[in-house]
């Protein structure tokens, strides 16, 4: 989804530095205002106006401000998905590699729509609001394909076991996402909600008032490996509901710029970049995502050949990649083995404000994925010394249970 936000963000031909009118074909978020009062620098992403950072700080900065406080992405561009009937579990099951039924109510989890070959479709979050009712949010880049999918998959599962499932997909107009993410989120949202957030852990979801605002959903995730949380809330009180957030000097405003290097630190993949249909969850270092249970019923799509390479181990692995010398490797960069041959490309890339180096993921035969192993990266005809890493780059930060 993030494919070429770096060349976005460089770009001298794009609308990062072209008059916003320029974009209009784009889908403006209910933020789309906001974001241009407080300096943001405004992208075509993913056919919606976003800012890639704001006038008041560089993205490097941005993304420093949200390791140390805490600071507001708009989100709003995710597709929000409301499910219900009595059978929305099994039917999710259907789609999914996650054991949806086994789910404690109030809780989430991150998982992935699989094909018929094990390829992902999609990486996406289930929440469990009750027995018959789940909350899903999957990317903007997918939601397309993700609305056909659990539509055709409905009328699937209607079908087959007679039971009525009722899907609605929410429009940006009507519900908005922010992302609230950093150490200093939950003392700043605090002060917002009479929702007890030290009783809220990672992953968990709630609905609550926010700002005096009701009917907005606080879950405790995110994409930056901080403590966080995305919350759900009426698309016509979401400029009211940043500003309240924004009167805490511990909050600022980021766009995707920052988004981007927080997630690649985290060790997070992109759909599009480091996953697609072309990638197995155990290509991609995703196993722990295909449940357990799931795994022995062997009833998800793609179950075959998902199976069988985590029997056998698939032919390439994700792996983490680090150079402390040359340019950043961006996407489609090749990596070359110390004795010269091509073994992978780099999927995503960019220099590490937390760390002073720069970092990438990328795909190698999984023979050669041990971290510690010394590679190469090919960038613009020239060769830099790197070596494999573990992931996350930057170790997470998230609110568990003790």
């Amino acid at each position: 989804m993030l494919r070429n936000l770096h060349r976005i963000i460089l770009s001298k031909g794009n609308c990062v530095r072209k008059n916003v009118r320029q974009c209009s074909s784009a889908t403006k978020t209910s933020l789309f205002d906001f974001h241009v009062q407080k300096g943001g620098k405004m992208v075509n992403f993913g056919g919606f106006m976003l800012p890639v950072q704001y006038a008041d700080q560089s993205i490097s900065n941005s993304h420093v401000f949200t390791r140390e406080n805490a600071s507001l992405f708009d989100v709003s561009h995710m597709l929000q998905t409301e499910i219900q009937g009595k059978a929305s579990c099994e039917f999710m099951e259907t789609l999914v590699t996650a054991s949806v039924k086994n789910l404690p109510i109030g809780s989430a989890t991150l998982t992935i729509f699989t094909d018929e070959n094990g390829g992902i479709l999609d990486d996406l979050i289930i929440t469990k609001v009750a027995d018959d009712h789940l909350f899903v949010v999957s990317n903007a880049g997918r939601k397309e394909h993700d609305m056909g999918h659990m539509k055709q998959g409905q009328l699937a599962f209607e079908k087959k076991t007679r039971e009525k499932i009722n899907i609605r997909f929410y429009d940006p107009a009507e519900r908005a996402l922010l992302a609230l993410q950093g150490p200093k989120a939950a003392a700043a949202l605090q002060k917002l909600t009479d929702v007890n957030l030290k009783s809220l852990y990672f992953m968990e979801s709630v609905v609550g008032p926010v700002a005096g605002i009701k009917g907005c959903r606080i879950s405790r995730c995110g994409y930056t490996g901080e403590d966080g949380f995305e919350i759900s809330i009426p698309a016509i009180k979401s400029a009211y509901i940043a500003e309240e957030m924004l009167r805490n000097e511990e909050v600022k405003l980021a766009g995707l710029g920052a988004r981007d290097s927080l997630r690649l630190e985290a060790g997070l993949c992109l759909y599009g970049s480091d996953i697609s249909t072309k990638t197995t969850p155990v290509e991609a270092a995703l196993t722990w995502l295909v449940d357990k249970q799931r795994r022995e019923a062997a009833d998800f799509p793609g179950a075959k050949q998902i199976l069988h390479q985590i029997k056998e181990k698939s032919e390439i692995k994700r792996v983490g990649l680090v150079s402390k010398e040359g340019p950043p490797a961006r996407h489609d960069a090749i990596i070359v083995s110390s004795y010269g041959k091509d073994i992978g490309t780099v999927t995503s890339g960019c220099p590490a404000p937390s760390l002073g180096k720069n970092i990438a993921m990328g795909y190698v035969p999984t023979e050669i994925s041990k971290a510690g192993t010394q590679v190469q990266l090919k960038i613009r005809g020239k060769l830099y010394a790197a070596e494999v890493a573990k992931m996350p780059f930057v170790p997470a930060h998230y609110y568990r249970k003790k």
